[in-house]
């Protein structure tokens, strides 16, 4: 037997239904939705309906606001990047921060924290610096500029 001699088995193929075709159909009239009610009108229950409980969406209190037009950061601290040993007076830009695997991916932009110390002189070219990173990235004789 080959895979063009196959053939459907008698009875696989049930017709579906014609709903509200006309009576000659068999299925016309009220379209086998019974007689008057809810449920033989457009629409029926809807979705969440139920049984005349209040619905869960209904039920569960609104909480907080969710702002659409939030940046969500990609954060990294002083102390990640002095741990990779960049050369003192190299530039630090997302692309580099990327390409060397300190960070996974950059989402609305990076911004440096301050936790741990550096004692390189870096030029920082990032979207966001923190207070305490700034101070200490000046400190240790480096420039914080903005990205391009």
């Amino acid at each position: 037997m080959k895979l063009n001699q196959l053939k459907v088995p008698d009875g696989a193929h049930k017709k579906s239904k014609r709903i509200g075709r006309g009576d000659g159909s068999g299925h016309g009239g009220t379209a086998t939705k019974g007689t008057k009610g809810q449920l033989a009108r457009k629409g029926g229950k809807g979705p969440g309906f139920e049984g005349g409980q209040m619905p869960l969406q209904r039920r569960v209190p609104k909480r907080g606001f969710t702002n659409p037009k939030r940046k969500e950061w990609t954060t990294i601290n002083l102390e990640t990047i002095t741990s990779f040993g960049f050369a003192p007076g190299s530039k630090i830009t997302p692309a580099i921060l990327l390409q060397a695997g300190l960070i996974k991916k950059i989402k609305n932009g990076i911004k440096i924290l301050g936790d741990g110390e550096i004692n390189i002189p870096l030029i920082v070219k990032v979207d966001a610096v923190s207070i305490g990173a700034k101070k200490k990235i000046e400190a240790a004789g480096g420039k914080v500029e903005p990205s391009e």
